[in-house]
């Protein structure tokens, strides 16, 4: 039997466990709301109690993180405008409960990871793989390993042109308002049009804006990162209509500045759904759990 490892998609909503060795070979799996750090990460140890013979956990983790391993604080959860899980040592909790090797990244990265092993971007070094739903983030495996700097990307809150007179939303960012999180996330599309995004019908005005907007994003990622694919998820995504607007708009974006044909002729597996689908971030953290000694 392949050996098992435990995977925690620790988000802002809900974490999910799993307890896997590849996706295809899934043993277990629990979800649970997002509550306080006591109550929620009590039931992620009494979930992995039921399964000792684990060699390890890997974390998918909301943010920020201090992924610093020479921090006094390495592993923890920072500033985050989650409420009570500020200063939170997740992963000192678990490893001290649990007595095994815990691996750490950003839910984003964890999920790069995933889609690089076993999805979308399989053979590849150099990718991006964004959540586009309740939040906003990315993550960017380069050279094959998940890229960490000062502390580690935050390409949900960049800062995109605005056209206050098409739109005259605000944003929805507690930090920075209309940063790209702030205009293109679940809530701020709510916030803006008063209904979700699944509620939306296809030939909303909503959907050119919100291309409109990812768009710019995408083109300032190939131009910084140069990935060889981007991996778009998360809750918006599930719109199908958005991947051929947001293609197009990309090429217009960059307007035949990079002359690779991945961009110029073959943008529809440049730009691409997770492989792996809903499990991006589940997989990630069984990823994690491999690597972490």
């Amino acid at each position: 039997m392949a050996a098992l490892f435990g995977g925690i998609e620790a988000g802002g909503t809900k974490f999910n466990c799993i307890v896997a060795s590849s996706p295809e070979t899934i043993l277990a799996e629990t979800r649970f709301p997002t509550t306080t750090p006591a109550e929620t990460i009590g039931r992620v140890i009494d979930f992995f109690h039921g399964y000792p013979s684990l060699g390890s956990i890997g974390i998918a983790c909301f943010g920020p993180l201090d992924l610093n391993p020479a921090s006094p604080k390495f592993g923890f959860i920072t500033s985050t405008p989650k409420a009570n899980w500020a200063d939170t040592d997740i992963t000192g909790w678990i490893k001290r409960e649990l007595d095994v090797p815990v691996g750490i990244d950003t839910d984003v990265n964890a999920a790069a990871m995933a889609e690089g092993i076993w999805g979308s971007c399989q053979g590849l070094d150099s990718f991006v793989y964004f959540t586009i739903g309740t939040g906003v983030g990315g993550g960017a495996v380069v050279n094959g390993k998940p890229l960490h700097g000062l502390v580690h990307p935050e390409m949900g809150h960049i800062v995109l042109p605005h056209d206050h007179q098409r739109d005259p939303f605000p944003g929805n960012c507690p930090f920075h308002g209309d940063c790209f999180e702030g205009m293109a996330s679940g809530p701020a599309i709510n916030k803006r049009w008063g209904q979700s995004a699944e509620t939306l019908p296809a030939d909303h005005p909503a959907w050119d804006l919100e291309a409109d907007y990812i768009s710019q994003a995408m083109q300032s990622i190939v131009c910084t990162l140069s990935p060889q694919r981007i991996v778009l998820g998360g809750g918006v995504m599930q719109q199908p209509h958005l991947f051929p607007l947001i293609r197009q708009k990309t090429q217009s974006f960059l307007h035949g500045y990079v002359q690779a044909p991945q961009i110029m002729s073959n943008i529809d597996q440049f730009i691409v759904p997770p492989g792996l689908g809903t499990h991006s971030g589940m997989m990630g953290a069984i990823a994690l759990a491999q690597q972490a000694k």
